[in-house]
């Protein structure tokens, strides 16, 4: 369709033409990201492919030092008379080594081969993370019998270490490559005539023009050991039995495959369909959360900034209050006044359910969250409202527009264009709103064809519940995993297919 036949359009029409366009635009921009999903994946490759390239070509070019350098790092360095920097390397190769052999060896032997364990007959059981030493003693009749089990290993200590030991290696092998590039480029620098840069030298690069790495080294070592490494092990443990009745030290857990993925899509009747219908109300839940927020709170800032209202400031700080106090306060609070049997239930000798009947507390939770989130959203809308040339509403009441053509022309589309990451994250974020279900509801009520969720619950209070409650960690790293996927795809979907990410340099 051209410009003339959209601008020949009703409004009704050109509402549908937009609506139509949105979802069967959601297709192009699904294959989009799997493009560009497959554009990172070939340039993975290529750049593993050019490497082993240039580290084939390091090894054939280089001379005796930079080929010894391969196998004892740093020997190049100092056979070009870097000693310092080679002794660095020698000594980061030698903590390695040691490391594997006193620890990391240990961990990733058993994760590997998955350990053994004795069963109650005394005999060797595979599949198990850790091992196990069954106590033997003799009964009355001078038979043996295992009485008591001693477990040796922690399948938690295990799987922690060996994912440690994982990133550590990885780290390793990029030192290892540094080091067969720092000989190879030294020997080119002799090669060329030059002296190599000294020791001293290099460390004050540190403090120049390589400042950036000395900044970054710490915050990068802090996201690894705080961030990559518990992710990694909460994928690992998805693939675990690790529930209630396997926990370590007691006892050891197993590696099930895909088993919780089964369950939880369509082998438990029971996880599915409380996975199913979880799911369907977090969607509902965030979609409403978002644009209730979003759009009352546009409504609210006009209505603020409109020309003519005194004591803007006083108003403001009004309803900035709700975001001023504590939101567990407010939520806490919230909760006592809808109770069955306090509050207005109270005051009123009334017993209306509405945080007892699902329909209703599904509803009550989402006017809630306008009550403590429309606030930010004026605040936001207010700043930009502010930032709009009064020109381009001047040129409009000249062409004739009234006040509701100024909004869907100018206001609006430039609130939106500008705070289209906002509303992106605030509906990723509304996916894991914990404190609103949690403290007003609890995610009840809790219907008996739930498995150990409510009729409230989100993704993200059911993973709690399923960690505290009932100890069903690998069920909950599934339940993890999953919301990781909706929110990433439905940001890069949602991102790729907006205004904010086609027109980046300019508003229309």
């Amino acid at each position: 369709m051209d410009y003339l036949d959209y601008v020949q359009m009703t409004k009704g029409q050109r509402a549908a033409y937009k609506i139509k366009s949105f979802f069967t635009g959601i297709p192009g921009a699904i294959g989009n990201l799997f493009r560009i999903i497959a554009y990172y994946i070939k340039k993975f490759f290529v750049f593993v492919g050019t490497g082993i390239k240039n580290y084939a070509q390091r090894f054939a070019q280089g001379d005796i030092g930079t080929k010894l350098s391969f196998i004892i790092m740093g020997a190049g360095n100092v056979f070009h008379k870097q000693i310092g920097k080679g002794i660095i390397f020698l000594a980061t190769e030698i903590a390695y080594f040691y490391f594997m052999a006193v620890f990391g060896m240990n961990y990733l032997s058993k994760l590997y081969s998955v350990g053994v364990q004795l069963d109650d007959a005394g005999t060797m059981a595979d599949g198990v993370i850790g091992s196990q030493r069954a106590i033997t003693t003799t009964n009355l009749l001078g038979v043996p019998t295992i009485s008591n089990r001693d477990t040796l290993d922690n399948s938690n200590q295990v799987l922690l270490y060996s994912v440690l030991t994982m990133i550590i290696t990885i780290a390793f092998f990029a030192v290892y490559i540094a080091n067969t590039k720092s000989a190879f480029a030294t020997q080119q620098t002799i090669k060329a005539g030059k002296k190599p840069i000294g020791f001293i030298a290099e460390m004050k690069t540190f403090l120049d023009e390589r400042f950036h790495v000395t900044l970054l080294t710490l915050p990068v070592l802090l996201l690894m050991l705080f961030t990559v490494l518990p992710i990694i092990f909460t994928i690992f443990m998805a693939f675990t039995n690790y529930d209630k009745e396997h926990q370590p030290p007691g006892s050891l857990y197993r590696w099930v495959g895909f088993q919780n993925f089964a369950d939880i899509f369509y082998s438990n009747p029971m996880k599915s369909e409380t996975f199913g219908k979880i799911l369907v109300w977090t969607l509902v839940w965030a979609v409403f959360a978002t644009f209730t927020n979003y759009i009352f709170g546009i409504i609210l800032a006009l209505l603020i900034n409109k020309k003519g209202i005194k004591a803007k400031g006083f108003w403001r700080t009004m309803f900035v209050v709700t975001a001023a106090v504590p939101q567990f306060v407010t939520l806490l609070l919230m909760r006592l006044l809808l109770g069955t049997n306090t509050g207005i239930n109270g005051m009123l000798g009334t017993s209306f359910p509405f945080l007892d009947d699902f329909m209703w507390a599904r509803v009550v939770v989402i006017i809630v969250n306008m009550w403590v989130g429309i606030p930010y959203t004026m605040l936001i809308s207010s700043g930009l409202l502010m930032n709009i040339p009064e020109d381009l509403y001047e040129s409009a009441r000249i062409d004739g527009a009234n006040a509701f053509q100024q909004f869907t022309k100018i206001t609006f589309p430039y609130i939106f264009f500008v705070t289209t990451p906002y509303l992106i994250t605030t509906f990723v974020g509304n996916i894991n709103n914990f404190n609103v279900i949690f403290f007003l509801t609890g995610g009840g009520p809790s219907p008996s064809n739930y498995y150990q969720a409510g009729q409230t619950d989100l993704l993200v209070t059911w993973l709690y519940k399923l960690t505290v409650n009932s100890s069903d960690f690998n069920l909950a790293s599934v339940i993890g995993i999953l919301v990781f996927i909706i929110c990433a795809l439905g940001s890069l979907i949602t991102f790729n297919m907006s205004k904010a990410s086609k027109n980046e340099e300019e508003f229309s």
